[in-house]
């Protein structure tokens, strides 16, 4: 859900060359600024799991001199996010998803600072983010491109705003909102699959923030399920690698399940759907658990678990952000109020240095992350 086609037009500068092993490319004795950028190095196939050597780190140049209408950024975190698995596919299975090219510079959720400007809106020393930052050190980018932050909204952490008050929050703030159908006073559970990512910690929270009466978190290990009920308020968590999933749902949610954020797909969420309730939701934000697989999206539920979901008439629908960016300036701000007042919990896990993105991104596929999985680039 939180997967975005880049807006066209953003220039990701500087010319092709070797990897960083002490040997300079071939462009960096041309006259122009020296950056490190991180290039898509092969892909892993379409069922195949990422690792930090499809990636590669580059050393290149971008010119000197800006043009009208551009900005000179320095990049200070970039976002990795499970739907970039998809990019490295050349099909992506989406329409509203681009592939990444081979040896051409990678892009994603990313925040920097002005270091130059000829972008009337813009000057030097503004923070900006962009859905299609490229990956590397500096960037000359279309500066209508670019949207300039409010640093104060989120008391100075700047990359909160590729996270709890960027496309992370809106994802589940909004999927709740338009897709879960919760009403305060309604007495309704959730359940929330990769309860302890970028997302579903957000939506645990915003789900009760909205009116739910129980919050229960699906994760990956103990410290996650602890973290999830001592730090982010869920009533329960249960560690699927632990024990019987569908059994421990039944004792925690004796209720049924109203509401299901649903991250990962698969055997968890054939599990949820099983004891969901007559005409209950199911968010469909994710399904991480199928990104490696050579499937449609969203993947086609088992036999048995579709015709539950038509019996009870349970809502699966696909759902885009991007759909409903009308609401994005309005949620944001809902969003750092949030932060602002402590009720919204916000975890991180932040990885120094651009040459470590393709381990972080690795890291971030197989649930080593808690919370948003951050690079920063630089201070």
């Amino acid at each position: 859900a939180a997967s975005l086609r880049p807006f066209p037009g953003a220039i990701s500068s500087g010319a092709g060359g070797s990897s960083l092993q002490g040997v300079q490319c071939e462009t960096a004795a041309k006259a122009g600024m020296i950056i490190q950028r991180v290039v898509l190095n092969s892909r892993p196939g379409k069922n195949g799991e990422p690792v930090a050597e499809n990636f590669r780190l580059e050393q290149s140049t971008i010119p000197d001199t800006i043009q009208a209408g551009q900005v000179r950024v320095r990049t200070l975190y970039l976002s990795v996010d499970p739907y970039m698995r998809c990019r490295m596919n050349e099909d992506t299975g989406s329409d509203y998803l681009l592939p990444w090219q081979l040896a051409e510079v990678a892009d994603g959720g990313g925040v920097g600072v002005v270091e130059e400007s000829k972008y009337d809106s813009l000057a030097k020393g503004d923070v900006v983010t962009s859905f299609n930052w490229p990956w590397q050190t500096v960037a000359i980018l279309d500066g209508s491109l670019l949207q300039k932050l409010v640093p104060q909204l989120v008391n100075g952490r700047l990359s909160y705003f590729l996270g709890a008050a960027g496309i992370t929050g809106l994802t589940a703030l909004l999927g709740i909102k338009e897709k879960g159908h919760v009403a305060v006073g309604a007495n309704q559970t959730m359940v929330v699959s990769g309860a302890a990512g970028a997302c579903g910690s957000l939506a645990g929270q915003i789900g009760r923030l909205e009116g739910c009466s129980r919050v229960v978190g699906i994760a990956g290990t103990d410290e996650k399920c602890s973290i999830l009920v001592q730090e982010m308020g869920f009533d329960a968590a249960i560690n699927y690698k632990k024990g019987n999933v569908a059994k421990q749902l039944r004792e925690l949610c004796p209720g049924g399940v109203d509401v299901y954020f649903d991250n990962v797909g698969g055997d968890i969420s054939d599990a949820v759907i099983s004891q969901m309730n007559q005409n209950s939701h199911i968010i469909l934000c994710g399904q991480i658990s199928q990104y490696n697989k050579d499937v449609p999206y969203p993947p086609p539920l088992p036999p048995d678990i579709e015709k539950i979901r038509k019996e009870r008439n349970i809502t699966r629908e696909r759902f885009l952000v991007l759909n409903y960016m009308d609401k994005q300036e309005a949620s944001v701000l809902q969003l750092c109020q949030w932060i602002q007042e402590g009720k919204l919990k916000v975890r991180e896990t932040v990885v120094e240095g651009l040459a470590n993105i393709g381990a972080a991104f690795q890291s971030m596929m197989s649930g080593g992350n808690i919370g948003k999985q951050i690079v920063s680039v630089s201070k």
